[in-house]
């Protein structure tokens, strides 16, 4: 039997606590009565609901108490993605030196929790997406710095086919800049509401100057500082695995080094584009095609602005209540990135 405790929360419309109460308490190996504590919202994230919680159990005069966060598919977002690949990727990553979180549970259909959501273990640390322009001194932030280049390296060092990831996603070869160009551009198709000659353009230039991947490794496909869980300095956590795929390593340093990430990517005379290429090339010992990075520095505006298209039609279609749309400073970096 289940019982509620610390609702002081706002209840939500469609009754989540009581919903991940019976969840949890149906899948979880604490014994005895199994109870919600300390649940509540947490606004990290823009393509998912994410919350907080404890599952809290009394057995043979022991309590026992597991830390947890549930994410669940929005109505609305940016984009939609898959729980199950992500609950898929992260299992298989507990097998390497990743510091990624611990997937518990999943509803892959929603028809316990309401819609799709995976349950996680949660990991101590907080996250600021300035935090490599925040207060700390100089060597410490480019420190810092260093360090996420490196874990971005070993993200891309991850054996893939080793823990299983070929049998969950598709190698697209040589060819992962035109896959993940007909991936977003269907998306764009689909979900826009108007025309946009910025995207097309850049669409067309994208497709004529497409390059050729040197190998097929694990893509994180939104990895920042907003992504990472630091405590004391140390990184405890890479977060937000729902863009993970196989592709091109250009990707994620194209994503990294995109103009629109300037503030938090860069610190400014200390830790900018070469810097971070350099340290790339010195972690994983790859040589790095400078061009190949430019094609996906127009590549991340490009999916910027079609993300952005996403969420107006969500708007608009009443699932989402923030208004995006494909906004002058996306567009007009999406034009000043391409090559004339």
């Amino acid at each position: 039997m289940a019982t509620l405790t610390d609702l002081s929360a706002p209840p939500l419309h469609d009754g989540i606590i009581e919903r991940l109460q019976s969840f949890v308490a149906a899948r979880s190996e604490l014994i005895g009565e199994v109870r919600i504590e300390s649940f509540a919202p947490v606004s990290t994230g823009r393509s998912r609901e994410n919350w907080v919680f404890d599952a809290v159990s009394s057995g043979a005069g022991i309590e026992v108490r597991e830390r947890l966060i549930a994410r669940r598919d929005p109505l609305g977002g940016l984009i939609a993605t898959d729980r199950s690949t992500e609950f898929a990727v992260l299992r298989a990553l507990e097998s390497t030196a990743l510091p990624t979180p611990r997937a518990r549970w999943l509803d892959a259909t929603g028809a316990e929790l309401g819609r799709p959501c995976l349950v996680m273990v949660r990991v101590e640390g907080t996250c600021d997406y300035y935090e490599l322009n925040g207060t700390a001194p100089l060597a410490v932030r480019v420190d810092l710095a260093q360090r996420l280049c490196t874990l971005l390296s070993d993200v891309h060092a991850v054996d893939w086919r080793a823990i299983g990831l070929g049998e969950v996603l598709v190698d697209p070869g040589e060819s992962a800049a035109l896959a993940a160009l007909d991936e977003w551009e269907a998306v764009l198709r689909r979900e826009q509401l108007e025309a946009y000659p910025e995207i097309e353009l850049a669409a067309m230039w994208l497709r004529s100057a497409a390059p050729r991947s040197p190998g097929t490794v694990l893509v994180h496909g939104d990895f920042k500082v907003g992504n990472v869980l630091l405590k004391n300095g140390r990184i405890t956590a890479l977060l937000d695995w729902e863009l993970a795929h196989l592709g091109d390593p250009h990707e994620d340093l194209g994503w990294v080094t995109q103009p629109l990430r300037t503030r938090e990517h860069y610190i400014a005379g200390a830790w900018e584009r070469e810097e971070l290429l350099a340290q790339y090339e010195k972690a994983s010992g790859l040589c790095v095609d400078r061009e190949s990075v430019l094609w996906w520095n127009v590549f991340a505006a490009f999916k910027t602005a079609i993300m952005q298209a996403t969420g107006l039609r969500a708007f608009v279609e009443g699932r989402s209540d923030e208004l995006f749309q494909p906004s002058a400073a996306v567009l007009l970096t999406l034009l000043d990135t391409a090559p004339a």
